[in-house]
């Protein structure tokens, strides 16, 4: 049997407890996953794509994973998927909204190369809110992001946020 490998795309922007949650389960699903980190203009990125990348590979070790890489990309995901020989991408879901967006992404994905297939995992519940999005506004309204992130990753964004500065003054 040919080999399973998978990817998991993001720009992890910054990596949360719900990207780790996904890429834990993941793992388990392939027999290598590829954590795609990828760049994403229209996010408005806290991180350079190389600090992104190094945080996630630092994540990575932590869950102790030894069948997880972190590769960079700047690509089409299904031109990656085919550079690197997967055959499975796996997409972290929240909430019905994030179904629509990437139900609609995996039709388009399929007709690209339908030999590729999307496996949707949803988050677990404790982790449904999580968002990087969130995280970051969180952080720069001067709020606790413990809850939603790893302390290393905490430690990230409170730093970044200590550079640019915070917002509000209340």
């Amino acid at each position: 049997m040919a080999e399973r490998i998978g990817i998991y795309p993001g720009t992890f922007d910054p990596i949360t407890l719900g990207h780790a949650d996904i890429i834990r389960r993941g793992s388990k699903l392939v027999d290598r996953l590829i954590i795609g980190v990828t760049t994403n203009p229209s996010k408005n990125p806290m991180f350079s794509t190389e600090e992104r990348f190094a945080m996630v590979e630092r994540e990575i070790a932590q869950l102790g994973l030894k069948n997880v890489d972190v590769i960079g990309f700047n690509a089409l995901l299904v031109k990656f998927a085919r550079k690197m020989n997967a055959n499975v991408l796996i997409r972290g879901l929240r909430a019905v909204a994030d179904f629509e967006y990437e139900y609609q992404m995996a039709g388009m994905n399929q007709q690209l190369d339908d030999d590729i297939e999307t496996v949707f995992l949803m988050a677990d519940v404790s982790l449904q809110p999580i968002a990087s999005r969130l995280v970051k506004e969180i952080a720069l309204f001067g709020g606790d992001i413990t809850p939603f992130v790893s302390e290393a990753v905490c430690d990230d964004v409170v730093a970044r946020v200590d550079e640019v500065g915070r917002l509000g003054d209340y």
